[in-house]
């Protein structure tokens, strides 16, 4: 005998209520009951619904969990996950949620860096993106359309497959998603040429606090401006970008150098910071100084600095070279340093991939966390002094661990005023610098020495970074320069982190926040407030 599909769903909520009800509380039951509604026979709600019960609760959290700093017998857990497979299972769980009063957490790749897409200290249920994944590429108007789901590496293998001339500014981490990065702007080493991820977006379609679902001419200029870097969790949850696509030449050259102090990296690192900024847009040049064992015997045992500098220029070799021996010839790069290659192959090389490696590495998605992480952020405007490098370095070698990425500026970036996105950090800046810090131990004390040692380099670096606010970069979370409770947005607590991502747009987003969700829905420990402060 075959069972119709609404006879199905009644069995299989009846069975979750079951099942669950040793555990659960009658919110989380209503809640399941009230997803029901949203189920259709093309696509029934059941098959995406996963609690406490379900043998793969377990494996189905820590896939999209990027750091096991969250995955812990400590770390609150949801009280269901609802794995969107259609936009109504999205509308859905934000109506339920709402009737039920859960607080929601909105997944898409699991990136961010405190985990608030996945942890909440009240009840709550994550819904996760990553099914809704589709992209569409249209050569004809150059645009594309990019459900919130998909990765960044499935963005550059699509365009590829349609074209070898055109390309996308964003991330270097592959299997970030697209809903969190472009939300907060969304960065990549195109940006000197091409500006953000965010100055390419035209439309995006969004589910605002009522279940309606929203593109730019429906929800208005402001909160279109709102979610291009200032976070689209504070206002609803992205459903899809359409987005511009950029030429990109054939072929594009790569380098990944390492210097040592011995070979003068701190020259070289110096003399980047007078020129990285200034360098035509075509060339982009990463500073990267990390904290290694040192390979000379006699010092078997101890600590170095090696610096690398890692290069895309969207051009060929000969090109390249004749610019550095011009501009940059402290570096030193020679030809057999530098590999020609597509531009998408470029995305893999710039992922740590060998040479040579499949670009179908770009669909892949990790399964679990494997490690332990924290990043800051800061913004430098003037060259940090020599003596200053040295002094950094010293303490880097002490702790043993870490790293410092430093990302250059100019070129598009100066062109594009503050307040044309969320994102503010424009013109004035000479660099981004993100600290690094991964490891692999487990256990509460040694967590806290390495978060201690990421503050000791984070405040050791104050005299030489921005100042009154000292910015950071949103998608580079940290709780530790501001933040709420998990259920309550104060205003005042909210301008002291908001202030640094978003400098004069802060005061903007709160107002676009007071007219779309009043009542403060959508919130996390970072989030932007209404003006008046709803619980």
């Amino acid at each position: 005998m075959k069972l119709s599909s609404s006879t199905l769903l009644l069995i299989f909520c009846v069975l979750v209520l079951l099942d669950s009800c040793a555990t659960s509380s009658p919110a989380i039951d209503n809640f399941i009951q009230c997803l029901s509604n949203y189920s259709q026979p093309s696509n029934p709600i059941f098959e995406a619904i996963y609690t406490p019960k379900n043998s793969s609760f377990q494996s189905v959290l820590l896939s999209y969990i990027r750091t096991k700093r969250f995955t812990t017998p400590t770390t609150p857990k949801p009280l269901a996950i609802v794995t969107a497979m259609h936009e109504s299972h999205v509308q859905g769980t934000v109506l339920c949620a709402k009737n039920e009063g859960l607080q929601i957490r909105i997944r898409s790749g699991g990136h961010d860096f405190e985990g608030l897409s996945y942890v909440s200290y009240v009840p709550f249920v994550i819904l996760d993106m990553f099914n809704l994944r589709s992209i569409n590429i249209s050569l004809a108007d150059e645009t594309a359309w990019v459900q919130a789901g998909a990765t960044v590496g499935e963005v550059y293998y699509r365009i590829a497959e349609k074209s070898k001339e055109h390309g996308f500014p964003a991330a270097v981490g592959l299997s970030v998603g697209t809903g969190g990065h472009f939300s907060g702007g969304g960065y990549g080493n195109m940006m000197r040429k091409y500006g953000l991820s965010v100055d390419n977006i035209i439309d995006a379609q969004i589910v605002n606090v009522n279940g309606i679902i929203l593109d730019r001419k429906s929800m208005g200029e402001d909160l279109f401006w709102a979610i291009r870097g200032g976070g689209g969790a504070s206002f609803g949850v992205i459903l899809s970008w359409k987005i511009k696509l950029v030429r990109v030449p054939a072929i594009v050259t790569v380098f990944h150098v390492n210097r040592t102090l011995e070979q003068g990296a701190t020259d070289i690192a110096y003399q980047w910071q007078h020129i990285g900024h200034k360098l035509p847009e075509d060339l982009f040049i990463r500073v990267m100084t990390q904290v290694f064992n040192a390979s000379n015997d006699s010092q078997e045992g101890k600590k170095t600095v090696v610096i690398a500098f890692i290069g895309l220029f969207l051009g060929k070799t000969q090109g390249l070279l004749s610019l550095l021996n011009e501009s940059f010839p402290q570096l030193g790069l020679q030809k057999n340093e530098c590999k020609e290659m597509s531009w998408v192959e470029s995305t893999v090389f710039w992922a740590d991939h060998p040479i040579g490696t499949s670009i179908n590495v770009l669909l892949q998605r990790p399964k679990q966390p494997v490690g332990y992480y924290k990043s800051r952020s800061d913004y430098v405007k003037e060259v940090i002094p020599k003596k200053a490098l040295e002094s950094i370095w010293k303490l880097m070698i002490k702790g043993g661990l870490g790293f410092m990425q430093w990302n250059p500026y100019g070129g598009r970036m100066n062109e594009i005023s503050e307040s044309e996105t969320p994102f503010p950090h424009r013109a004035g800046n000479l660099f981004l610098i993100q600290y690094g810090f991964y490891w692999l131990e487990d256990g509460i004390d040694v967590t806290n020495k390495n978060l201690n040692l990421s503050k000791a380099l984070h405040d050791a670096m104050t005299p030489y970074v921005s100042k009154s606010p000292r910015e950071a970069f949103f998608c580079y979370r940290d709780l530790d320069i501001g933040a709420n409770s998990d259920n309550y947005t104060s205003f005042d607590k909210a301008k002291v982190y908001g202030d640094k991502y978003f400098k004069g747009n802060f005061e903007r987003l709160v107002r676009v926040k007071t007219m779309v969700d009043p009542t403060n829905f959508f919130k996390n420990e970072q989030s932007i407030p209404p003006l008046l402060n709803y619980k």
